[in-house]
């Protein structure tokens, strides 16, 4: 039976590795939503919209009918460091309120709404926390926006036809243009520029983050969970945290990081990336001409408050997976192979020399 889908949020880290998973099944037809336009494509329809504007919702998706599934992966940062993404209240709650109303009053046939979260519901971004993380830990004190976004959706779903499935990862390494919320073109991108500055690869967040346990998650890996969540029965009304299901430490990366891009590790040395990456934008528009790369803004490429969010972590980031595996997601990612792997893709593809 074929399926549709609502993809909101279709070109960012996530959506756009949902949509294309989606389409590769075969048995999907897949409808994108972003403020950003975007060619349709087969068994594809993108309709850009913004999800603040009342009018415009009500105008571009009132024709939704026959929706099965809702993927819900759309997100907008706050300003300054990670803590103070949380408290972007309003905007991600009514982009989510504004765009699951109006398909679930459109279609009869909606399933399934899988809302995409992350662990910064445990609190990962405020400081050292109880690890592992699992699904029915406490939350933390208040403001995050996730928190209003899965009461809301709960208190909607309540005595209708259809079901939910949250999903919490960690850390997305994946690549969308114009939404540089992954940390893998932040680390292609500080490399390309450490080593056109004759500079060997230094690990530049806190010495307690270079050997402390992470964890992320593969956006095409997150994909196949999400998947997985809007067919699986057990997952109706349930929230999971989704990563590789491996942990690693940085220290034991960044060389294999480092032979990626032919360098030498240099010993470590804790910057702002946010800072020292303020004025390189004219730099890296040099190295687009002389490396022949692919055209993007500098700052369409990394999100500089986010790497340093993430390599200033020097507390244990561990989510436990074992309710996924329970219910029936067993794919794993050997996260220390992912990272050569696709950062040896951005060199293959021109994104960065």
């Amino acid at each position: 039976m074929l399926k549709k889908a609502v993809v909101v949020g279709a070109l960012g880290v996530i959506g756009r590795y949902i949509v294309e998973r989606l389409v590769a099944e075969g048995d999907w037809q897949v409808i994108g939503l972003s403020r950003r336009p975007e060619k349709n494509g087969p068994r594809y329809h993108h309709i850009s919209v913004d999800l603040l504007d009342l009018d415009d919702v009500a105008a571009k998706l009132e024709g939704l009918r026959d929706v099965t599934h809702v993927f819900y992966a759309a997100f907008q940062a706050g300003t300054g460091n990670a803590a103070g993404y949380a408290s972007v209240i309003e905007p991600n709650r009514d982009m989510l309120v504004n765009s699951v109303t109006a398909v679930a009053r459109a279609s009869r046939k909606l399933q399934r709404v899988v809302l995409v979260t992350g662990t910064k519901y445990y609190g990962t971004h405020l400081g050292p926390l109880k690890t592992p993380m699992r699904e029915t830990d406490p939350r933390h004190m208040p403001p995050d926006f996730y928190f209003d976004q899965i009461d809301w959706l709960t208190a909607f779903q309540r005595g209708k036809g259809w079901s939910w499935t949250e999903l919490r990862p960690q850390t997305l390494c994946g690549f969308a243009p114009g939404t540089a919320m992954s940390i893998m073109p932040a680390i292609a991108v500080y490399a390309a520029i450490s080593k056109e500055l004759g500079l060997p690869l230094r690990f530049p967040g806190k010495p307690g983050a270079y050997g402390t346990i992470y964890q992320v998650t593969e956006s095409s890996h997150f994909a196949s969970a999400a998947l997985w969540a809007a067919t699986e029965k057990r997952a109706a009304n349930q929230a999971y945290n989704i990563t590789n299901g491996d942990y690693f430490r940085w220290r034991n990366v960044w060389p294999r990081i480092a032979q990626v891009f032919d360098m030498k590790v240099g010993e470590l040395q804790t910057i702002s990336l946010t800072q020292q990456m303020a004025d390189k934008a004219e730099l890296w528009a040099a190295m687009t001409k002389k490396y022949r790369l692919k055209k993007f803004g500098f700052d369409q490429l990394v999100a500089w408050p986010f790497a340093d969010y993430v390599f200033g972590s020097d507390w244990d980031v561990m989510s436990d997976v074992t309710k996924s595996r329970q219910h029936g997601f067993h794919e794993v990612i050997d996260s220390e192979a992912m990272f050569e792997r696709l950062l040896t893709r951005f060199r293959k593809e021109r994104i960065v020399p």
